[in-house]
């Protein structure tokens, strides 16, 4: 093929549609390389985007120029915001997706960006060429059709399909999934260029017909009254109408039954040496990590609109499947259930991320990129976001431009990718909130405001969209302006004020200044002032949004400062470069412990050396002094 692009993404899952849709939108001529074009996208797991600490990722995908909350808005069938009991860090949206719509939808999408090209085909190998400083680059990827396709960057994201091997009780075939056929010949390339790579494990649980259960004797569990959405574009709009989920829950008699499986378990027996998911693990590592419990919930979950095949989450299992079929049969609901597909377990290879630097490109490999699962990760909103940045990267390299590079206060994606590039991961990383320490600052709510100037700035985010966010930031701004000037007098606040449980007060106070009070929302002091109806009733379709924006503003302003102001102390160290070829070993003031982890992980800054597991403080004065001198 003579054909030279500028990108070529391999793998058409989450992270390979991002990557090929941002450098296409950005203006590269990219070639997206799927196994199967027919499942593009395919939600391998279970049909639902978002949750704790994901649906944060989303919304910053979306706020970058991402489809994936554009695609999950169209395909949603039930919506939730998790955690609405906590603060607003905590605060994560979730959808359940329709899984054909949801595949479909991306499809449509890619379909529709002119640069962007597709060939089905595997990629069993790269083309890489050594300059004349021994620097090796890639130039493109070797097909399984026998064709050398030339590419000036090239992006992997195999997801699970590496030397992959799928596991069902004592049955063992390779595969990357259900029904598809695993990858070969990449990982043993890679380890020849010296790439150091790995074994990891996930699962899957059985998926049922909807028709078999009983849903009289499960728990219902709707979605929101008033449903919100992922993307902050007018592309989409909340469901006009939700499916439900069910919960159900195991017994000791369940448990009972998957253990007559355990002696023909993969995980049990030593086949399976991968390491598995610790936030997901399968139902019989539930049972045999936590034999104290006598039960645990599980969530029975509709697979789309049109379909009655259903997904039981948090039965992930790889036992051989009349254990799975009896064991479910014994869960309330389930006694007559009839499965469609058994779970199994998917074993794969993977790259340790320390060796790709922050915009994702390999440390050994110039112009080489790993996304997704690749890099140790598990989920599909950790796999979108990678893709999304890597797409970007790339193409500003092959642009010669300067990369783009969130820091850990910029997004949950900048401490993502800084998590997997400084600490390295054995086991799939799975984002949570805990993980970002600058939590009240990356919300979901304001992912917009945080990130679209950068996209804009960059040419990814559109026009409208930094109108749209431009808008949103004058609004809040302007409501928070009238807050604090309006004044409300005692009698007409207390008859409001007091039945929702708050002291009454003796004079005039600003409206602010009674929005502080954790009893109160901005609905309950609205109409104490008709001035502030009118000013939200111009805000039109973003009048919520910018309630939303300016009451958490109002009442959290003082944590807010004082992350800020935590994440500015820090901040300098990020800006101080470290060389490439830094001579830490010859460095006898460091510890022996920084000095190895120095050597490995070759930090870009001093903040990422900062951050590695065992360089302590004294560590970073001393590099510091010798940065001096």
């Amino acid at each position: 093929m003579t054909e030279v692009y500028d990108i070529i993404v391999v793998g058409g899952g989450h992270a390979g549609c991002e990557a090929a849709a941002a450098g296409a939108n950005m203006g590269s001529r990219v070639l997206l390389i799927t196994m199967n074009m027919g499942v593009i996208a395919q939600m391998s797991c279970n049909p639902a985007m978002g949750g704790v600490g994901k649906g944060q990722i989303v919304r910053e995908i979306d706020a970058l120029g991402g489809y994936s909350g554009i695609v999950s808005d169209k395909s949603t069938v039930q919506f939730r915001m998790l955690n609405r009991s906590k603060g607003p860090a905590m605060w994560s949206p979730r959808s359940q997706n329709d899984r054909n719509l949801f595949a479909h939808t991306w499809r449509t999408v890619l379909e529709g960006i002119p640069n962007l090209e597709f060939r089905q085909d595997t990629v069993n190998g790269l083309l890489t060429e050594t300059d004349g400083t021994g620097r090796t680059r890639i130039t493109g990827v070797r097909t399984g059709l026998g064709n050398e396709i030339r590419g000036r960057a090239v992006i992997l994201t195999n997801g699970t399909f590496l030397s992959a091997v799928m596991h069902i009780g004592e049955k063992r075939f390779g595969g990357g999934r259900a029904g598809e056929k695993a990858s070969h010949g990449i990982t043993e390339q890679l380890a020849e260029l010296g790439f150091e790579s790995g074994r990891l494990k996930t699962g899957t649980p059985p998926r049922v017909d909807g028709r078999s259960i009983d849903y009289s004797k499960l728990q219902e569990q709707k979605g929101d009254e008033i449903p919100s959405k992922f993307s902050f574009s007018d592309e989409t709009s909340p469901p006009a109408r939700q499916l439900s989920c069910w919960i159900t829950y195991t017994s000791p008699e369940v448990h009972d039954i998957l253990r007559t499986g355990f002696d023909r378990s993969p995980m049990f027996t030593g086949r399976i040496q991968g390491t598995g998911p610790r936030y997901c693990p399968s139902i019989e590592d539930k049972i045999n990590r936590f034999a104290d419990k006598e039960s645990h919930q599980i969530f029975v979950e509709p697979e789309g609109w049109e379909t009655v095949e259903t997904y039981i989450n948090g039965f992930s299992t790889s036992l051989p499947e009349e254990v799975q079929t009896e064991a479910l049969r014994r869960l309330p609901g389930f006694a007559h259930v009839k499965i469609f597909r058994p779970g199994y377990a998917v074993e794969y290879d993977y790259f340790p991320p320390t060796q790709v630097r922050h915009t994702l490109e390999t440390k050994l490999v110039e112009g080489l990129y790993f996304a997704g699962q690749i890099n140790g990760t598990t989920g599909y909103e950790e796999a979108a976001c990678q893709g999304l940045m890597a797409g970007i990267n790339a193409h500003l390299k092959v642009n010669d431009r300067s990369p783009f590079i969130l820091r850990r206060d910029d997004a949950y994606i900048g401490v993502l990718i800084d998590d997997l590039i400084t600490k390295g991961t054995e086991e799939p990383y799975r984002m949570f909130t805990s993980r970002a320490e600058y939590r009240i600052l990356l919300r979901q709510d304001n992912a917009d405001l945080r990130l679209t100037p950068l996209s804009h700035a960059m040419g990814l985010a559109s026009d409208e969209r930094m109108h749209r966010t431009q808008q949103k930031a004058t609004y809040t701004t302007d409501l928070l302006s009238l807050l604090a000037k309006e004044s409300v007098e005692p009698e007409l606040a207390n008859a409001v004020i007091v039945p929702r449980g708050t002291d009454p007060i003796r004079q005039k106070v600003k409206l602010r200044s009674l929005l502080l009070r954790p009893q109160l929302s901005y609905a309950d002091i609205e109409p104490l002032s008709p001035a502030l109806a009118e000013l939200t009733g111009s805000f039109g379709p973003l009048r919520e949004e910018v309630i939303e924006q300016a009451e958490v503003k109002a009442k959290y302003e003082g944590y807010i400062e004082k992350e800020r102001n935590l994440a500015g102390r820090f901040a300098h160290l990020d800006d101080i470069p470290l060389a490439p070829d830094m001579p830490y070993g010859k460095l006898s003031s460091l510890s022996i412990e920084a000095r190895q982890k120095l050597d490995k992980i070759r930090p870009e800054t001093l903040g990422q050396a900062s951050r590695i597991s065992g360089v302590s403080p004294s560590d970073i004065s001393v590099l510091l002094v010798y940065l001096g001198r």
